[in-house]
């Protein structure tokens, strides 16, 4: 589908910059160029023009690069304009640009989705895109990349196209039973695949949580009584001073986070207001914040001052947790250290190169082998349970007629071609595509 007028957006990084791209798809990208820059240039090399409005004024130097459609990112002609990042270049670019009969300013995603609507991408590779320019960590960075390049596609077209099989395999048994060339016993075949297939789906979804954390982080939330140096802790972590440090009990009273890169991992470390039994108004709302926390957290830093303990309890037991003892450096008995699973102080930073290595290695349990083929986004596990519900109702169907097991068999294919975009649900594209920035 080539799209009747053109799109043109920034599609580099905030400016200024150094160096800004500025990119045009569409009908009318050849125009501009020759316009723009003087004349047509060679496809897929890089060549440097002075750019000049229609007037004949200057507008700047740079490089423009055109690619012709169909073989571009979008499906569609392209060109890219590297001009200077200042704010005054880039604007008169785009205006002169917009400027041009049936050019207009790009909306969010809107060059993304001209690639998913011309065959380029298909929908589990544009929100791999998605992943990619949003990438903060290298974990990130592997997942999302091996997503664009079709990894998950592939996986979920292989369970589609089987399903596809089986339900052509099952209405030639109904519609052409005397046949001979229709083998016998076809059916049995059929749903032992889709049995085998049911329980591929349990495990691949299983694999969701850490996806999760790969995307979304790994939460670790730090409990304690109070002053047992939770804040201090959280400011070495941060190797800031992210949080207020004072004698006094209940200075903190509200959830504060900071974000880590431990080994190509990103992790979520959340602060709480100290734990204990007769808190103020105020405070009290602080505590109920923080056991809400722990609740949802994928591991418990349970700080004990090893010099004055108070001990919280067990706050919940379904979340693992490292025992840590604080202020190890004003502790006369050492022995007192071996108590805990990791023996801190915030002062000296004894500890804390531990504490975070066996973080980091918690969290890569976690996330389990970077090569898995994981659900990236809660739609897939959605559509992939309902695809599975679809396929359990017609495995345990054994006496109802083939053609009613078969229709399953057909909502189950329809489910799984609605998370690659096999089947077009135009909401559900106005959702992915919003994602996006407005150049890409």
């Amino acid at each position: 589908m080539i799209s009747g007028n053109s799109i043109v957006a920034l599609s580099s990084g905030r400016l200024p910059a150094g160096v800004a791209v500025i990119r045009i798809s569409g009908p009318q990208s050849r125009f501009v160029v020759e316009t723009i820059a003087g004349s047509m240039v060679q496809d897929r090399v890089a060549s440097y023009r002075q750019f000049r409005a229609p007037d004949g004024s200057v507008l700047d130097s740079g490089l423009v690069v055109f690619f012709a459609g169909p073989n571009s990112f979008t499906g569609e002609d392209i060109a890219e304009f590297h001009v200077h990042g200042g704010r005054a270049v880039v604007a008169k670019m785009l205006e002169v640009i917009a400027g041009v009969d049936d050019v207009r300013h790009a909306e969010p995603g809107e060059f993304t989705r001209r690639a998913f609507l011309n065959g380029k991408v298909d929908l589990v590779e544009t929100e791999a895109l998605a992943d990619l320019v949003n990438a903060e960590t290298e974990a990130q960075r592997r997942f999302a990349v091996q997503n664009a390049e079709g990894v998950q596609s592939e996986l979920y077209l292989n369970w589609r196209r089987r399903l596809i099989h089986a339900r052509a395999m099952i209405e030639a048994e109904i519609d052409f039973a005397d046949e001979d060339d229709v083998p016998g016993s076809v059916a049995e075949t059929v749903w032992s695949d889709i049995r085998a297939m049911i329980g591929e789906f349990e495990r691949h979804v299983q694999g969701f949580r850490a996806a999760e954390i790969i995307r979304d982080g790994f939460e670790v939330v730090i409990l304690g009584a109070p002053n047992a140096g939770k804040s201090s802790l959280f400011n070495a972590l941060a190797r800031r001073e992210a949080a207020i440090v004072t004698e006094e009990p209940g200075t903190t009273r509200d959830l504060l986070e900071v974000v880590l890169d431990l080994e190509g991992l990103r992790v979520r470390i959340t602060d709480t207001a100290g734990l204990r039994e007769t808190p103020g108004r105020i405070e009290a709302i602080g505590i109920e914040k923080a056991r809400g926390k722990a609740g949802t957290a994928d591991l418990l830093l349970v700080l004990e001052d090893m010099v004055e303990p108070v001990p919280i309890g067990t706050v919940t037991p379904d979340v693992p947790a490292l025992k840590i003892g604080t202020k190890v450096d004003l502790l006369r008995d050492v022995s007192i250290a071996a108590r805990y699973d990791v023996a801190i102080s915030t002062r000296d930073g004894t500890g804390l190169a531990e504490l975070l290595a066996e973080i980091a290695h918690r969290a890569a349990a976690q996330v389990g082998q970077a090569g898995d083929i994981l659900p990236s986004r809660l739609r897939h596990v959605e559509l992939l349970n309902e695809t599975k519900r679809f396929l359990v109702a017609a495995v345990a169907g054994d006496e109802r007629a083939q053609e009613l097991r078969a229709e399953e068999l057909r909502l189950a294919a329809d489910r799984l071609g609605r998370i690659v975009g096999a089947v077009d649900v135009e909401d559900m594209l106005d959702v992915i595509f919003s994602q996006f920035c407005i150049g890409k």
